[in-house]
């Protein structure tokens, strides 16, 4: 099934922000018959934009600017671009948002399933996905995980949209329905952009916005904050189910068994992509919006024990002489990197780069299972500091070429059998993204495996 070519005939919309998100999303709005005109403001991004009208957008008659995710429009300071729409009294809208409207004019009645919250959103989202497509149902993934919303494909009334949703588009949705809504976990993260935790905690909520009764809000319970959210949210109209991977839930784990009121759901020890409570939480909230979506427990179980696991998360890249190599590069807050950390016995940790609130403190009741922590990038002084008042051994290295080299000659040597990349940082100091450190942790594993003898 295709999108009809005049669904947006008549219509005008600006793209801002040509990256990942922007520029497919330019195209896909032209192809549905919309006037589309782009800009961004690095001129390489601009000379990327072939096929389309390039300018600073004209908001009179303007239906709405699509702004990419990462440029903010109110805090901590709006783009001029997003002042000048705001002014001009022009909606400023997620692609997202777009996607839902062209689907119900398109006449699909395929079902959207929303998943955000600070940690685990990619993982339940992609496990989601899964559960469906091993089971046969139409789905398509995207969003902030990955593919631009808007650029995934129609799907028939017996679909299904699986959408990881940030705080930054969940700012930017004003008819969106989400049918499952999933918000798993809120620590602080972002917070330049929603001002405090009650700013970001109202934008998380803001996924189960416009829920019918028959709709299923699925809410982990593991923070104060979102005990507070799946509380007030009972109040209906959706159904309420809460989500645990180490307490009493609605769907919760006990050690590594999945359970809910009906008895035993899986295993987890024999589902290999998804180590630790975390995952266990992760692996609740997929099952119960499966559940709610239609599918069988067998086929629940199936989708579980199948999972191949995300890159960047926790992912196994090479085994050397008996030492594990662990790319969780996707940890860029010290919350996340807790999730990893609570999976190893005894580890040699990479950590570092440009550090959000609070830095490394909370990883307290974990530092006894460091051996040695190398630290890269802007904020490692601040990071020493406090592994330094806790009295674990630590070195600064900058760069991470350094530290995959030390960590192998300290792991060969004999002091853990882990070396774990999980940065507790966002990596814009030293890389484009959380994914090309990744890459380039996995690609020295591979070279070291090659000279020394490994996987």
């Amino acid at each position: 099934m295709k999108f009809p070519p005049n669904l947006f005939a008549g219509q005008r919309f600006a793209v801002v922000g040509l990256g990942k998100n922007g520029l497919p999303v330019a195209h896909r709005l032209l192809a549905m018959g919309a006037a589309v005109t782009v800009w961004d403001d690095n001129p390489t991004a601009r000379a990327a934009a072939v096929g389309l009208e390039v300018r600073m957008p004209d908001f009179a008659g303007l239906d709405a600017l699509v702004l990419s995710p990462g440029i903010p429009h109110v805090l901590p300071k709006p783009h001029p671009i997003a002042q000048a729409a705001r002014d001009a009294g022009v909606p400023i809208l997620s692609d997202v948002e777009l996607l839902y409207r062209a689907v119900r004019a398109a006449g699909s009645a395929a079902r959207f399933a929303g998943v955000t919250g600070t940690n685990g959103k990619s993982t339940t989202t992609a496990l989601l996905a899964h559960m469906l497509e091993v089971a046969g149902r139409p789905v398509a993934a995207g969003g902030n995980l990955g593919t631009a919303s808007l650029a995934l494909p129609l799907l028939g009334d017996d679909g299904v949209y699986v959408i990881e949703m940030s705080s930054y588009m969940l700012e930017r949705i004003t008819s969106l329905r989400f049918s499952e809504a999933c918000m798993l976990n809120l620590s602080p993260d972002h917070l330049d952009r929603h001002g405090d935790m009650a700013g970001y905690a109202r934008a998380k909520r803001a996924i189960f916005d416009r829920q019918l009764a028959g709709d299923l809000a699925v809410v982990g319970v593991e923070d104060a904050l979102s005990r507070q959210m799946a509380a007030a949210l009972r109040a209906g109209p959706a159904q309420v189910l809460t989500v645990s991977g180490s307490g009493a839930a609605d769907v919760w784990a006990e050690g590594s068994v999945l359970r809910d009121a009906a008895g035993v759901i899986a295993d987890l020890a024999q589902a290999q992509a998804l180590p630790g409570s975390h995952n266990a939480q992760n692996a609740a909230a997929a099952s119960a919006m499966a559940a709610h979506l239609g599918l069988s427990r067998a086929e629940i179980v199936q989708g579980l024990m199948s999972y191949p696991g995300l890159p960047h998360r926790q992912e196994m890249v090479g085994s050397i002489q008996g030492v594990r190599f662990v790319n969780d590069s996707k940890a860029t807050n010290a919350d996340s990197t807790a999730r990893a950390l609570e999976c190893y016995d005894r580890m040699i940790l990479i950590a570092g780069g440009m550090a959000k609130e609070g830095g490394i403190e909370s990883l307290a009741q974990y530092f006894p299972r460091l051996a040695l922590v190398l630290l890269i990038g802007r904020d490692a002084p601040a990071f020493a500091a406090t592994l330094a008042a806790h009295g674990v051994s630590h070195r600064i290295v900058g760069t991470l070429d350094v530290a995959t080299e030390q960590a192998w000659a300290a792991a060969r040597a004999g002091l853990a059998p882990v070396v774990l990349l999980s940065p507790a940082c966002a990596s814009w100091d030293q890389f484009t993204g959380f994914d090309q450190r990744g890459d380039h942790f996995r690609d020295q594993v591979r070279a070291i495996a090659q000279r020394e003898g490994g996987r």
